[in-house]
C-alpha cells in the first residue's frame, strides 16, 4: 500500500489474480485487453512507428507493449503512486523503466497533452473505471479529441478503450457520437472476452489489413508480448480474436438516438443512475 497527495494506491493479490485498487476502487487486472490496445493500432500503421503515447499508467502493462516494439514510449498517470508499483505486476519492470526509450510521467494526462509540443504516431487512452467515475468524460469528450488531433500525425491511429459490459447503452452512444463526430475515419472492435470496445479513430483512413499481414508487422519481441498471456498462442491468431468482431458504429448508435454526444458540459457517463433505475436515455 502507498499513499501520496492524490490517492491511496494498494497492490494486491498473486499470479494473475493481482490486482490494482486506487482509493478502494479496482482499476485494472492483468488481461491480455492492455496488450491488444497497444498491438491493434501500431499493427495497423502502414509504415512502421516512430513513437507512442499512452494516457493512464495502470499495471503498466500498455507501457511495457509499446516499449516491445522499439520506440520511444511516453506514458502518464495522475497517481505518483501507481507507476511506483510497476514491478509489483512485471518482473522486468525495473528495466523497461531504465530503458532510454521510456518516459513516465506524472501529470493529468488531457493537461499533459494540452502543454505538450510532440506528436505522436499512437496515443492509447484507457479511462479509469468504473465509467461513472467523475472526470472520466474529460478522457471521452468531443473537447479531448480535438485536444488529441493536434498531436496525432496526420497518418497516426487513436486508441480509446471503453468497458462497455459496467456502463450503460447511453453512455456507449454517447462515447461513440463524440469520437465519430471528432474524426473522419473511425472503426470499432470488441475486445477479444466481448467486456469492453476497441474504438479506433484517425485522420486518413484506416485500412483493415488480414490477421497475417499485421503480425508479420510486429518486430519478435511485440509478438512475444501480444502472445504471453495468450488465449491464443501466435499473434495471427490473437488478431483473429477482435477483427473479426468489428461493430457497425451506426447500429450501436441506433440503441440511443437522442442521447448527446459526450462533452465536457455533457458528461453523460456521470448521470446514469435515473437511466438504470426508469429506463431514460437523459
Amino acid at each position: 500500500m502507498r499513499r501520496d497527495y492524490a490517492a491511496t494506491v494498494i497492490a494486491t493479490g498473486k499470479g494473475f489474480d493481482r490486482r490494482l485498487l486506487v482509493n478502494g476502487v479496482g482499476m485494472t487486472w492483468l488481461t491480455p485487453i492492455t496488450k491488444y490496445m497497444v498491438h491493434l493500432p501500431l499493427a495497423l500503421m502502414s509504415r512502421p512507428p516512430k513513437n507512442g503515447l499512452a494516457i493512464c499508467f495502470g499495471m503498466g502493462t500498455s507501457f511495457r507493449s509499446m516499449l516491445s516494439w522499439g520506440i520511444p514510449t511516453t506514458t502518464v498517470d495522475l497517481i505518483p503512486s501507481v507507476p511506483a508499483l510497476f514491478g509489483y505486476y512485471h518482473a522486468d519492470a525495473t528495466k523497461l523503466s531504465s530503458s532510454p526509450l521510456a518516459r513516465i510521467v506524472i501529470d493529468d494526462g488531457r493537461r499533459f497533452l494540452d502543454t505538450s509540443t510532440e506528436s505522436y504516431d499512437v496515443i492509447v487512452v484507457d479511462p479509469p473505471p468504473p465509467p461513472e467515475a467523475a472526470g472520466s468524460s474529460l478522457l471521452y469528450s468531443r473537447e479531448f479529441y480535438e485536444v488529441v488531433k493536434k498531436h496525432l500525425r496526420r497518418d497516426g491511429i487513436l486508441q480509446i478503450w471503453y468497458p462497455e459490459a459496467d456502463g450503460d447503452a447511453a453512455t456507449a452512444v454517447s462515447i461513440s457520437k463524440a469520437i465519430m463526430g471528432s474524426f473522419p475515419y473511425v472503426r470499432a472492435f470488441r475486445s477479444f472476452d466481448g467486456y469492453g470496445i476497441h474504438y479506433l479513430a484517425g485522420l486518413q483512413p484506416i485500412p483493415m489489413a488480414t490477421s497475417s499481414v499485421l503480425a508479420a508487422r510486429m518486430p519478435s519481441a511485440a509478438v512475444s508480448d501480444f502472445v504471453e498471456w495468450g488465449p491464443r498462442t501466435n499473434a495471427e491468431q490473437q488478431f483473429d480474436l477482435v477483427l473479426s468482431h468489428e461493430i457497425s458504429l451506426d447500429n450501436l448508435d441506433a440503441r440511443e438516438p437522442r442521447t448527446p454526444e459526450m462533452s465536457d458540459d455533457q458528461p453523460i457517463n456521470e448521470y446514469y443512475l435515473l437511466r438504470r433505475w426508469f429506463h431514460f436515455d437523459r
